[in-house]
């Protein structure tokens, strides 16, 4: 029986593009799966599982996940608070939207290097 509730996405197809994001954000910062297993006290297997959506990764995890990766938990869920959202900011998401997969992971990692590079420069 299916649920009355739609999201418009399958349950399937979520945790599959927040599996995909949590192996990307892992590669990304260079740790491997034993490492991020250790940190999470959970066996390897398990986060492979969860990387390739053969297991549902819990809230407690993908807190822990979204604290080691620098990332907010909305940038695994695709949840946006729209209040967050504004001026140049808004023009970005926009303009954002219309990038293929590739330039948009290359837009981000230049938004990470910019951030980087001013928390530097504050200290």
């Amino acid at each position: 029986m299916k649920s009355p509730v739609s999201h418009g996405k399958s349950d399937e197809a979520e945790r599959l593009a927040i599996a995909d994001k949590l192996r990307q954000c892992r590669e990304y910062v260079g740790l491997s799966q034993d490492e991020v297993a250790s940190r999470l006290a959970i066996p390897r297997s398990a986060l492979s599982n969860i990387e390739t959506g053969q297991r549902k990764v819990d809230v407690i995890e993908l807190r822990k996940l979204s604290s080691l990766y620098r990332r907010p938990v909305s940038y695994f869920t695709g949840d946006v608070d729209a209040s967050d959202i504004s001026g140049p900011v808004e023009h970005l998401a926009r303009t954002a939207s219309k990038l293929s997969s590739n330039d948009l992971e290359e837009l981000s990692r230049f938004a990470d290097f910019l951030k980087s590079r001013s928390s530097i420069e504050e200290e």
